[in-house]
């Protein structure tokens, strides 16, 4: 995560700095603001860290290219000074781009990590181990990131926090708080099998949605061309020799000639409204109204609630185990769980009526519907029980097993859909096109 520092004055006319640790500016001068409000300080600068490249060399050696992280040019040409080098130059660097990092390499991490911790493997080497066989860049910096501050003594939270935008907000979280407990293989473990739940989630939704769009689109798109450029060339020769056109041929070369002179509103009405709802769903409201309503779909809606409930069980019974804090498990795993709605509907009706009222968490929940009667029921006996924990975890299992089979099923009802189609597509270009075969020019005798 971008690292910011700024600097200042405080009450006492001392110069004060501090550091923080945000995905952008705005949420920086948002967190400074606060500062200058509770401590009634005074900010001169706010700097970010970045990437400078530099050229070096040391008496006659060789000339050393390198790359180092800092908040100005004048740090590094400074350090590099004291080191007895010589400096021919330190310039920012003008592209530095930091890709994410695939969650395989996330989840072959945390595996590895939970099988050496297994085996009482010193955790600082097992940061080495992996830092230096990642292929990686970005993990390989993050892990010796994360060895350094570790060495020197830093809070988890913090360690872990500053890189949130490569391991993910919960994943950081289980890292830190493994950091400071007793049974950090178990953590790993439950860590990586959420990550692998979360990315087999990902390539499902990906199957059942994306997949068949872009086979449609192809197949529309290989249809408007025959239609708009290939269809009419075929027919020309019926206009040339006035030939009675068939009502299937007229049909389609009228279509072609509209298509051809009004492409663009076709274009338009069709592809304008996907954008805009595209681009409406990745404003807050927008993707509130979609996961709350996507709920309601038959089929598809109820496949994705319980893929949201079982992510959640399984993120709070990780949490809830480990941290003690019963509210931070279940913000947390409502943040998990992919659905925004789920999650605003805890985090702003359940978590409040709990801590004003002193309600049960079942007892909130359950008023929210936003979970199914099945896992109210289920989680509301282990609460009463004492056992809410191990009912998390069992109803997270039930959920996975119960989705894998539902989606391999919705997954076949869609290929033979999409195979219908296609099927349809192709018999009615098909007709058309041996309806010309069946046309014959007038005989010159009847002249």
């Amino acid at each position: 995560m971008p690292e910011f520092r700024y600097k200042g004055i405080n009450v006492a006319g001392k110069p004060i700095q501090g550091i923080l640790f945000s995905p952008d500016i705005k949420t920086v001068k948002a967190k400074i603001r606060d500062v200058v409000k509770t401590k009634g300080v005074r900010i001169d600068s706010i700097d970010k860290k970045n990437a400078y490249l530099y050229k070096v060399r040391r008496g006659t050696e060789k000339p050393i290219f390198g790359e180092q992280k800092a908040f100005s040019e004048n740090e590094v040409q400074n350090a590099l000074v004291k080191m007895g080098y010589r400096v021919f130059y330190v310039r920012k660097k003008l592209l530095n781009f930091n890709f994410k990092v695939p969650t395989k390499d996330l989840v072959l991490f945390i595996r590895i990590s939970a099988d050496l911790l297994k085996e009482k493997f010193p955790y600082d080497e097992i940061l080495t181990l992996v830092g230096q066989d990642t292929e990686n860049k970005r993990l390989r910096e993050a892990l010796l990131d994360i060895q350094k501050d570790l060495k020197a003594g830093n809070e988890g939270q913090i360690v872990y926090g500053k890189h949130a935008d490569v391991f993910g907000r919960f994943t950081s979280h289980m890292l830190a708080v493994a950091s400071t407990s007793g049974n950090m293989a178990e953590i790993y473990e439950s860590t990586a099998k959420f990550l692998e739940r979360d990315q087999e989630f990902k390539s499902n939704i990906r199957s059942v949605m994306v997949m068949p769009v872009v086979v449609m689109g192809a197949m529309f798109i290989a249809m408007g061309f025959y239609v708009m450029y290939i269809f009419p060339q075929m027919t020309e020769m019926l206009i040339k020799h006035n030939i009675d056109i068939p009502p299937m041929t007229k049909f389609t070369l009228d279509l072609s000639h509209f298509l051809q002179n009004y492409w663009w509103g076709v274009l338009m009405l069709t592809v304008g409204p996907i954008l805009f709802l595209l681009s409406w769903i990745k404003t807050e409201k927008g993707r509130y109204f979609f996961d709350q309503n996507i709920i309601g779909v038959p089929v598809i809606g109820s496949l994705l609630q319980k893929t949201s409930i079982e992510i959640f069980c399984r993120v709070f019974y990780s949490l809830y185990s480990t941290s003690g804090e019963n509210v931070t498990a279940i913000r947390i795993a409502a943040e998990s769980c992919r659905n925004n709605f789920i999650e605003k509907q805890i985090n702003n009706s359940v978590i409040p009526r709990m801590l004003k009222d002193g309600r049960s968490f079942v007892e909130c929940l359950a008023r929210t519907n936003c979970f199914t009667v099945t896992a109210v029921r289920r989680l509301k006996s282990g609460e009463e029980s004492g056992t809410l924990r191990e009912t998390a975890r069992q109803m997270a299992n039930y959920y996975e097993n119960e989705n894998k089979h539902k989606m391999s099923h919705l997954l076949d009802t869609i290929n033979v859909l999409v195979s219908v189609v296609i099927t349809l597509l192709i018999v009615a270009l098909t007709l058309v096109s041996s309806e010309i075969g069946f046309v014959s020019p007038p005989s010159p005798l009847s002249h």
